[in-house]
């Protein structure tokens, strides 16, 4: 049966007819007021000289401008589009991504990942931090406070490819000792003297295979697989020690890729199992991801780090070490939750005068009548400072017995004084105050202790509960924005370097929606929320 219809691969060929619509420009199609105009003139004002270098002088000219193609990248971040393939349909489709070409060809997809991937990744987070100072001298940024949070976001990679520390030293064990026995036997039959030893196992195992080898070369030795061939003595022992060669590397290479963790990821060794807080299953799932963290000043993400720890408490030095380095300035103070609490942190503010804001961990607890009726908590004992001795419920003294030594996970010492009970022997309320078999003991860091209670006083001033009630506000709706608004609850990249790229991407545009909807609402120049009275 034949068909009138014909189509055509050109559909401008059907011959219809439409009528020119004015204007040809785009710049009628744009509201005065979108925010695509305000981003396009704010990263205007960036020097990109960083980013033109990672370009070779030779060669053609890239299709597309480098900085138009960061413009388009972030304007995609602030709009909720990550992948390259949606990004290069809304350069096909969207009037703003077009604007933003301003007449230049709409990049293909291969073209922006090899752009975010290769070319930005040196240079973002260099624009992120021009475009921060940009906000101070704007008088955008109150330079008062920081505030401090993290979160942790889903790797890209598999979550059933995880090995962890504990059997991978196990297992590493077991065949050391294997090694042994083999080495004693392989000493026996050919009369020599080779040993392997714990710090040199893979150049003893070297040295074997390859004494095996030639071994197997001068006997002319054949060597037979499959069913029903017996292999001669000298393919036994080479094969054996061979395996062994090629385990400890593998074992040697997991060790590596721990760097310092208990568990990493196959697919994104940078990625660490953590437990997410959008468990679905509630089975404590644990799954590859990194542990955000972000400071905020006047509603705005002055800056952010990744890190493969788990706990905040160990990312506190390093973020603010980076935020000195990066920004420029130092935040006179430091408002964080009780995550961040330690006294190694507690003493870094100190060395750099900057005034601590953090909740101590103990604090919600402090509150509870059940806290406060339990005779075993330090904190209900009567304490003499000029005897340095605890008085216990029984109205018995727990003296100071000696003082020890503690080195936390990133080196840091402290001295932590233990006390003891003069005798808790026959006493009515040892149960309800110590499992101990002995006299109770109370370990006591003083440093710690006068150190919590400096920051404790200070959350409880005026300012400390407008700080406390900004950070609740700012810190944690900002993360809210990025995981609930933006959607962004899992990385498109693998390794720390490019997942720190996203991020940057994410929070520059996040700053620029945040100084849109300031402007638009009259906002300017507002920076911390006040507290109501009743």
């Amino acid at each position: 049966m034949t068909s009138k219809i014909k189509y055509q691969k050109n559909y401008t060929e059907f011959n219809e007819t439409y009528q020119l619509v004015l204007p040809l420009s785009l710049e009628g199609l744009v509201p005065d007021d979108d925010s695509v105009r305000l981003l396009s003139h704010e990263l205007e004002e960036l020097d990109y000289t960083l980013l033109y270098k990672a370009y070779s002088s030779k060669g053609r000219n890239p299709a597309v401008d480098p900085k138009t193609m960061f413009k388009i990248l972030t304007y995609a971040y602030s709009q909720n589009i990550y992948s390259s393939r949606k990004i290069e349909k809304a350069c096909l489709r969207d009037i703003n991504f077009m604007w933003l070409l301003a007449g230049q060809k709409a990049p293909d997809h291969s073209t922006i990942a090899r752009f975010r991937t290769g070319f930005l990744l040196e240079a973002c987070e260099d624009l992120f931090y021009q475009m921060v100072r940009r906000l101070k001298n704007a008088a955008e940024l109150s330079v008062e406070t920081v505030f401090i949070d993290g979160t942790k976001l889903e790797a890209c990679a598999n979550k059933y490819t995880f090995v962890w520390k504990k059997p991978v030293g196990k297992w590493e064990e077991k065949m050391f000792q294997k090694i042994q026995e083999a080495v004693m036997l392989l000493n026996h039959e050919y009369m020599q003297s080779f040993s392997v030893k714990i710090d040199s196992r893979i150049q003893d195992l070297q040295t074997i295979t390859r004494y095996l080898e030639n071994k197997c070369q001068q006997d002319g030795t054949v060597f037979v697989y499959g069913r029903g061939k017996r292999k001669s003595k000298n393919q036994k022992y080479f094969e054996l020690f061979r395996k062994f060669q090629e385990r400890q590397v593998t074992y040697d290479w997991h060790t590596a890729s721990f760097q310092g963790r208990n568990n990493y990821c196959k697919t994104d060794p940078d990625a660490t199992f953590m437990h997410m807080k959008d468990d679905h299953m509630r089975n404590a799932q644990l799954k590859p991801g990194y542990n955000i963290q972000i400071g905020v000043d006047s509603e705005y993400i002055v800056a952010t780090d990744v890190f493969s720890d788990r706990n905040d408490v160990w990312t506190l030095i390093p973020f603010l070490k980076t935020m000195d380095e990066k920004l420029g300035f130092r935040y006179p103070s430091v408002t964080a939750d009780s995550g961040y609490e330690s006294e190694e942190g507690y003493t870094y503010l100190r060395e750099t005068r900057q005034t601590p804001y953090i909740k101590p961990q103990t604090y919600e607890k402090w509150k509870r009548r059940s806290f406060k009726q339990d005779i075993s908590k330090r904190e209900n004992m009567a304490y003499d400072a000029e005897t340095d001795v605890y008085t216990c419920y029984a109205q018995k003294k727990l003296s100071p017995v000696f003082v020890k030594k503690q080195k936390s996970k990133s080196g840091y010492e402290s001295e932590v004084t233990v006390y003891e009970c003069e005798d808790c022997k026959d006493c009515p309320h040892k149960e309800k105050c110590t499992r101990a078999k002995g006299n109770k003991r109370l370990y006591v860091s003083k440093s710690f202790l006068e150190k919590r209670q400096e920051s404790y006083e200070n959350i409880l001033t005026e300012t400390g509960i407008q700080y406390r009630m900004n950070r609740s506000i700012q810190v944690e709706g900002a993360f809210g924005v990025l995981k609930n608004d933006y959607e962004f609850q899992k990385f498109l990249l693998r390794g720390k370097t490019k997942v720190k790229l996203e991020i940057l991407l994410l929070c520059m545009g996040y700053n620029l929606n945040k100084l849109h909807a300031k402007i638009q609402n009259e906002r300017i120049g507002f920076h911390l929320f006040k507290v109501k009275s009743a």
